[in-house]
């Protein structure tokens, strides 16, 4: 099941800087494409981010060139459609620039779950699914009766569901994965390839942004015409 469109925010600020986050992702990932195996597998090493050197305070700015780095196009793809689907409701609603400080420090909220839950790993993690998870995890607060469109790529049909259902199926997910992860070896668990306590921690970091967006938008009054999604 493939999320591809929600009721839209009627009015509030312009999703600037969510769709120039999906600009840059698919430029950078352009990029490396370009390149040679060896020189991708270097270009990942300097700029995914290693748990076992943030935790020696190195490489400090791969917490954030992570965040724009894919695997593939299928992680690429995915991540782009789920912050097209959804990220554009939380600026419409917070605003541009704290959009962008909010989907930031999401990312590194992720990487800091991430990297607790492993800090000796010497796996390069990359990927923007962090700070997606954190859009998520604000969606599922400040827009619950939201409807998503679901596209079932199997049968190629779509049907709508309620954004609590379908973000709360997306977060047992994860929470089940990153729990299993816990207790299997290194090796079992980097072969998964998925950082499942990153989505967990972007996804919590999101649910308390969301709430504190909600209740400030609440006792403020609306900027925007939500409708019934708030």
């Amino acid at each position: 099941m493939f999320p591809i469109g929600d009721d839209q925010v009627k009015g509030g600020y312009k999703p600037i800087f969510a769709y120039a986050i999906i600009v840059l992702n698919v430029l950078v990932f352009i990029f490396q494409v370009t390149l040679s195996p060896a020189q991708l597998e270097q270009f990942i090493g300097n700029y995914g981010t290693v748990p076992a050197q943030i935790t020696q305070g190195h490489h400090l700015i791969s917490l954030f060139s992570s965040m724009f780095l894919h695997g593939g196009w299928m992680h690429l793809i995915g991540n782009m459609t789920f912050l097209w689907v959804f990220g554009d409701n939380i600026e419409a609603v917070i605003g541009n620039l704290n959009f962008l400080l909010f989907y930031f420090i999401g990312g590194l909220a992720a990487s800091a779950a991430h990297i607790l839950a492993g800090p000796d790993s010497i796996v390069p993690a990359i990927g923007a699914s962090g700070a997606i998870a954190s859009v998520l995890g604000a969606y599922i607060v400040m827009f619950p009766a939201s409807k998503i469109k679901i596209l079932v790529i199997y049968f190629f049909s779509s049907f709508y569901i309620p954004a609590i259902f379908f973000l709360g199926i997306w977060i047992i997910q994860q929470l089940l994965n990153g729990f299993f992860s816990l207790g299997a070896s290194a090796t079992e668990d980097q072969s998964s390839g998925i950082a499942w306590w990153a989505h967990i921690g972007g996804f919590a970091f999101g649910l308390i942004a969301g709430i504190v967006a909600r209740w400030s938008i609440e006792h403020r009054g609306p900027a925007t015409n939500t409708g019934e999604t708030v």
